[in-house]
């Protein structure tokens, strides 16, 4: 409803202005101040403000307006009071030397709105020539896959600056045509971009197919080329002179018409033989492309096979080297075990030894006693 309301105030405008066209206002500098002035104007003031697309980005880069053929005398507060009612702009330039300026509204349909209403207004005997400024850091991205959408072309060049508009072109039946358009925020994100895709390869999705980034062709496709702006010259004289007509068969004119469409047709042929060589060219590689997928496939299943199967003979390595290990700790054990025992055995010997000696000089002792034998003590004399 919002959208219906905008192009029905702008087409009213339009129509207004073609009305007025023979004879318009010129604007002296009391003017300026003069033109918010009334409740007409107050209340359309509200309503254009109001206008606002659902999920519009404000103050982009395609919110700017260029201002043409300005008074070399006007001041920076004289041009704001311009365009006032279309809310308050973020960015105001004027070169009064070269008569332009730039201008920058808070959404694009203020702009489109004020673009429509003061193109062509008289400012001090001078009529303004607005046109929407060029786009200085937007990109076109070719090469894009069918399944590339805009959010997912926005998320992807995110990475170098914040993105304003990213947009998939599509033809008359919504399919992909393989091209693209994105608008950054600030110039030095788009050199980045564009620098980043030009050294390395740049993919958007699974396949293997980089995208192609190139500076965007700047075109006017809006207003096109009015007969107002044309430099009435010599060659503007000499190609007016005849109006617009269907060459005569058997003229020079028609010979060398006839010249010209079979120039034309000839170069219609080669274009289209082109493309087809590279429409041929692209469906070779693609087909290349999963052949050589699927042989990567293969060749990372027989590395990932061979992977598992070093694995297996090294875990079954490690295994038998714990179970060598083992062996040789219940050798170990065995022999340790031999060994104690051994030792004990050796000690019950010798302890048996002892005691045996010990029982012999007792049994010696003993028959030492009964034969009258006495034990003499060290210390005393033998009676």
């Amino acid at each position: 409803m919002q959208s219906n309301q905008i192009n029905r105030n702008l087409k009213q405008v339009k129509m207004e202005n073609s009305r007025n066209s023979p004879v318009k206002r010129d604007y002296d500098t009391a003017d300026l101040e003069g033109i918010i002035t009334g409740d007409e104007s107050e209340a359309l003031m509200v309503d254009i403000k109001n206008f606002r697309r659902p999920g519009e980005k404000t103050y982009t880069q395609r919110c700017r307006l260029f201002v043409g053929n300005l008074p070399i005398d006007i001041m920076e507060e004289d041009f704001k009071k311009l365009f006032r009612k279309y809310g308050e702009p973020s960015e105001v330039f004027i070169n009064r030397d070269r008569g332009f300026g730039f201008i920058r509204f808070e959404t694009r349909t203020l702009a489109e709105i004020a673009k429509a209403e003061l193109d062509d207004t008289m400012v001090r005997n001078r009529p303004l020539r607005i046109r929407f400024a060029t786009h200085g850091a937007a990109l076109t991205v070719r090469n894009l896959s069918p399944v590339v959408s805009n959010e997912l072309l926005e998320q992807a060049f995110s990475q170098f600056g914040p993105v304003e508009r990213a947009i998939v072109v599509v033809d008359d039946r919504g399919k992909s045509t393989g091209k693209s358009y994105v608008e950054f925020a600030a110039k030095p994100a788009a050199r980045k971009a564009l620098e980043r895709c030009a050294d390395g390869a740049f993919l958007l999705t699974s396949s293997p197919r980089p995208v192609i980034v190139e500076p965007m062709e700047q075109f006017d496709d809006e207003d096109g080329l009015p007969e107002k702006l044309l430099q009435k010259n010599t060659q503007y004289h000499k190609e007016r002179e005849q109006p617009p007509r269907f060459a005569q068969p058997g003229t020079f004119e028609f010979e060398y018409a006839s010249r010209w469409k079979a120039l034309d047709e000839i170069e219609k042929q080669q274009r289209e033989q082109v493309d087809r060589n590279i429409r041929e060219a692209k469906q070779k590689l693609e087909a290349e492309m999963e052949a050589a997928r699927h042989e990567h496939q293969l060749m990372l299943m027989r590395q990932d096979l061979m992977r598992r199967q070093e694995e297996l003979r090294r875990l079954e390595e490690m295994r038998n080297q714990e179970l060598q290990k083992r062996k040789q700790m219940e050798m170990r054990h065995e022999e340790e075990r031999r060994r104690r025992e051994e030792e004990m055995m050796r000690q019950r010997e010798q302890q048996d030894e002892l005691r045996r000696q010990q029982e012999g000089y007792k049994s010696n002792y003993i028959d030492n006693m009964s034969s009258g034998i006495g034990y003499c003590h060290p210390g005393r004399k033998k009676k």
